[in-house]
C-alpha cells in the first residue's frame, strides 16, 4: 500500500473513529502536500502550541469537536494558521467524503478560482470552496471518489502543461 493510501485510508478512517491522530502522521501529510514547506509548517505549528506533538493532538481536538465542514476549514485556517491549499489537503485526508485539495492545477483545469488561494476565511471564502468542490464533482467522471476526481483534474493540467513544454 502507498503512502498516500495510507493516509486516505488508514490515518484518516483511525481519525473519524477516535479523534487521535500522530505528530508523524500530520507530518506525512504536511509533506504529501507541500514537500518544500513541511519544515516551515512544522515549525510555526510548534511555535504556536509550544511543541509539535502539541500542535498535531489540538489540531485533532480542535477538528474532532466540529461537526460541520465549514467549521472544520475555519478552524484550520483562522486559529491554526493555515492557507486554503493546505487546509483542504489536510482535511482530504481525515475527511474524504466532504473535502477535496484546493490545488492551482486543478484550478487551470476548471479554468478558474485561482483567486481563493489568498483569500482569509469568511462566509464568501467558505461559498466559493464550495462552488470550487461542486465544478470538481461537475467536471470529472461520476464514478470517481472525490479524491480521485482531484487527482484527476490535477493529472490533465500536468499532461497539458507538459504538452506545452514538449510542443
Amino acid at each position: 500500500m502507498t503512502s498516500k493510501a495510507i493516509l486516505l485510508n488508514e490515518v484518516g478512517q483511525t481519525f473519524r473513529e477516535s479523534g487521535k491522530l500522530e505528530p508523524l502522521d500530520f507530518f506525512f501529510i504536511l509533506t504529501w502536500k507541500a514537500n518544500r514547506s513541511k519544515t516551515t509548517a512544522k515549525s510555526r505549528l510548534a511555535k504556536h502550541a509550544g511543541d509539535f506533538p502539541s500542535a498535531v493532538r489540538r489540531i485533532a481536538a480542535d477538528l474532532f469537536a466540529k461537526d460541520e465542514p465549514r467549521d472544520k476549514l475555519e478552524v484550520l485556517i483562522k486559529s491554526w494558521g493555515f492557507r486554503l491549499p493546505t487546509a483542504t489537503a489536510v482535511l482530504t485526508i481525515l475527511y474524504p467524503d466532504d473535502f477535496t485539495v484546493y490545488d492551482i492545477r486543478v484550478c487551470q483545469s476548471l479554468g478558474g478560482f485561482e483567486k481563493l488561494v489568498n483569500r482569509q476565511f469568511s462566509d464568501r471564502m467558505w461559498d466559493e470552496y464550495c462552488a470550487f468542490k461542486a465544478a470538481v464533482e461537475r467536471e470529472t467522471p461520476a464514478h470517481l471518489s472525490l479524491r480521485d476526481k482531484d487527482r484527476f483534474l490535477w493529472g490533465k493540467s500536468f499532461y497539458e502543461d507538459s504538452l506545452k513544454q514538449c510542443a
